[in-house]
């Protein structure tokens, strides 16, 4: 059999060290944090979403108002060729 390569060996001496300890309450700020996290991206999509319905009114208002698919009223009248 080969020898196994310098990568798996080092590979091979990071995994022999012992767990690095973990701290007892990190399911508990993790949980706050996710919780926070949720939050603000609720109130972020409602945010969103009200901007959203307030530019499609804004924009039906100045739509009716302006009347933008009218074709404006001719400066001058076209001439009358024929008969």
């Amino acid at each position: 059999m080969s020898r196994p390569g310098r990568k798996e060996e080092e590979i091979r001496r990071m995994l022999d060290v012992p767990h690095p300890l973990v701290p007892a309450d990190l399911h508990v700020r993790a949980a706050r944090r996710g919780a926070r996290l949720r939050r603000r991206r609720r109130t972020l999509n409602h945010v969103g979403c009200v901007l959203l319905v307030v530019a499609a009114i804004a924009f039906a208002i100045w739509a009716v108002a302006v009347e933008p698919w009218v074709a404006p009223p001719s400066a001058t009248t076209p001439e009358i060729d024929g008969w």
